[in-house]
C-alpha cells in the first residue's frame, strides 16, 4: 500500500472555529443544562479578552471539560497555542512551560506549579458579544505530548487544518457506527481528560467540527457514569478506555441507552468488548491513533481482527516499525507499531518494535506474557516490563506487577510456569494493590519502573 501523498492546507487558508454555528445549536451541558452555540461563543470571546497578547502558548489547566473548551477556543482566536502536557504533575507542567517560550497556564484555579506565569479564568456565562473566530488553518493549534509509556515525553505540534481534517473522518465513522440521522445532534459523555490528545479529538473536536455536543464533566466511577450519560439526551456516545470499561461491567449500575462507545489508549481484549456490546446495545469502536498521528483507524472489536483504515491513509511497513502519511500530514509519521498490510485498505498489528524482546536466544513480545498473566485465575491487573539495567551475566531480565488479592507471588509464578518459557519468567513479580495507570489507563515506564524499585505490597 504505497502511494505518492500530496500535501494538503499548504496554500493559506482560514477555517472555522465551528462547522455548525447554528446559534440555537447545542454545543455542551453543564450543570445540568444545555449550553448553545452564541452562549459558547460568548464564553470563548469573554476568555479571549483577559489573555496576555504578549504571550504565544498556553498550559490549558482546567478541569471542567467545558471551561477547557472554552479556555481552547479562547486560546486559538487569539493566534496562540494550547500546550497539552502529558500530565497535570507540577514537573509536567513547569517542562512545558520552560520548553515554550513566552508561555503561561490558564485554569480556575492557581496550582501549585506556574504560579508567577498563571491566568484565571474569568466566569462563564457573561455578557460578551459572540462572535465566530476564523482561524488560520497553519496555526498550530496544538502542541500535545506522547505520554512516556515508552519513554520520554516528545512534543506533536498540530495544525488546525491538520486538526479539521482528522475530525472530519471522525465525524464520518462515527456518525456511520451511530447511524445518526442528517441533522441530529449525538451527545458525548467521556472518562478521558480532555488534555489527553485522545480526550481533544473525542471531547472538544467533535463538538467544534461536527453534529455534537459534549458534557462537561469528567465522570469516572460507574455511578457517576451512568449520571452523567442521563443529564444528557440521546443518541449518546460514551467515550471510555479498556480499565473504565472493565470497571462498568463490573458493576451492576445500568447506563442509559448508548448508541455507540468507543475505546483507545490501550489495546481492547475482544472478550471485553463483546461483553459490553452484549451489555449495553451498542457498537463498542475501538479507535487507533497516536498523539503524532490523531486516530487513523478503527474496527469493531468484538467481531473484527483487523484494523479498517480511514481514508487516504497510508502505511508504509518498515523493519523497525511503521511510516504512517496522510495528506494532512505536514509529513510521513513513524511509529513503533509492527502491521501486516490487509488489502484494501486495512492491516494488522503484530507487535511493536520496542515490545519485542531476546533473551537467550529466544524472542517474545512483552505483550503477549502481560496477556498471559493477566489470563490467571485471580489476576485483577498486570504489567510486564523489562529492566533498564542487566543483571551479572549481562541480560536485561523481565520483571512484572500484578494486582491479585487472593494469590501468592509463589503462586502465580509457578502458573506462569506452565505459559510460558522459563527464560521470561518474571524475576521479580511483584504484587501491588494498584498499578501506577495514568490518567487514561496507560502506564508509563518510569511510573513502572518507580514502582518496582520499591519495596513490598504498594
Amino acid at each position: 500500500m504505497v502511494a505518492v501523498i500530496e500535501r494538503a492546507g499548504r496554500r493559506p487558508c482560514v477555517l472555522p472555529l465551528l462547522n455548525l454555528a447554528d446559534a440555537e445549536r447545542p454545543l455542551a451541558w453543564r450543570r445540568g443544562r444545555t449550553i448553545c452555540v452564541a452562549e459558547f461563543l460568548a464564553d470563548v470571546a469573554s476568555v479571549a479578552a483577559v489573555l496576555p497578547s504578549t504571550c504565544s502558548s498556553a498550559v490549558n489547566l482546567c478541569t471542567d471539560r467545558y471551561a477547557f473548551l472554552v479556555a481552547f477556543c479562547a486560546v486559538l482566536a487569539r493566534g496562540q497555542t494550547n500546550l497539552l502536557p502529558p500530565s497535570r504533575a507540577r514537573q509536567a507542567i513547569e517542562d512545558a512551560l520552560a520548553a515554550n517560550a513566552g508561555s503561561y497556564a490558564l485554569g480556575e484555579h492557581p496550582p501549585a506549579a506556574a504560579s508567577n506565569r498563571f491566568v484565571t479564568l474569568p466566569p462563564l456565562g457573561g455578557e460578551a458579544t459572540p462572535t465566530l473566530p476564523r482561524i488560520a488553518g497553519e496555526q498550530i493549534a496544538a502542541i500535545g505530548y506522547t505520554s512516556g509509556s515508552t519513554g520520554q515525553p516528545k512534543p506533536n505540534p498540530k495544525r488546525w487544518s491538520s486538526f479539521s481534517a482528522s475530525t472530519a473522518y471522525n465525524v464520518a465513522a462515527l456518525s456511520e457506527a451511530m447511524q445518526l440521522a442528517p441533522g441530529a445532534i449525538a451527545h458525548v459523555v467521556a472518562t478521558v481528560p480532555p488534555q489527553h490528545m485522545y480526550g481533544i479529538e473525542m471531547s472538544v473536536l467533535l463538538p467544534l467540527l461536527g453534529p455534537f455536543a459534549v458534557h462537561g464533566g469528567q465522570p469516572l466511577f460507574p455511578a457517576d457514569v451512568a449520571a452523567a450519560l442521563a443529564d444528557v439526551p440521546e443518541p449518546r456516545l460514551l467515550v471510555t478506555t479498556p480499565v473504565h470499561l472493565r470497571a462498568l461491567l463490573a458493576d451492576p449500575v445500568a447506563l442509559p441507552k448508548l448508541a455507540a462507545i468507543t475505546s483507545a489508549t490501550a489495546p481492547l481484549d475482544a472478550e471485553l468488548a463483546a461483553a459490553a456490546e452484549a451489555r449495553y446495545g451498542a457498537p463498542v469502536l475501538e479507535l487507533f491513533g497516536s498523539t503524532e498521528t490523531c486516530v487513523i483507524a478503527q474496527r469493531r472489536t468484538a467481531h473484527e481482527t483487523d484494523w479498517r483504515l480511514y481514508e487516504s491513509i497510508r502505511l508504509r511497513p518498515q523493519p523497525d516499525g511503521t511510516l504512517v502519511d496522510a495528506a494532512h500530514f505536514d509529513q510521513p509519521v513513524a511509529l513503533q507499531d509492527l502491521v501486516e498490510l490487509r488489502p484494501p485498505q486495512g492491516f494488522r498489528l503484530c507487535g511493536r518494535h520496542a515490545d519485542l524482546i531476546e533473551i537467550a536466544g529466544k524472542r517474545a513480545s512483552l505483550a503477549d506474557l502481560t496477556r498471559r498473566l493477566l489470563a490467571l485465575p485471580g489476576v485483577r491487573d498486570a504489567a510486564v516490563v523489562q529492566q533498564d539495567e542487566p543483571d551479572a551475566i549481562g541480560v536485561r531480565r523481565i520483571a512484572a506487577l500484578v494486582v491479585a488479592p487472593e494469590r501468592s507471588e509463589a503462586e502465580l509464578l509457578e502458573a506462569l510456569r506452565a505459559e510460558i518459557d522459563p527464560a521470561f519468567l518474571p524475576r521479580p513479580l511483584r504484587k501491588l494493590a494498584a498499578l501506577p495507570r495514568n490518567e487514561t489507563g496507560k502506564l508509563p515506564r518510569a511510573a513502572l519502573l518507580a514502582a518496582l524499585s520499591r519495596d513490598g505490597d504498594a
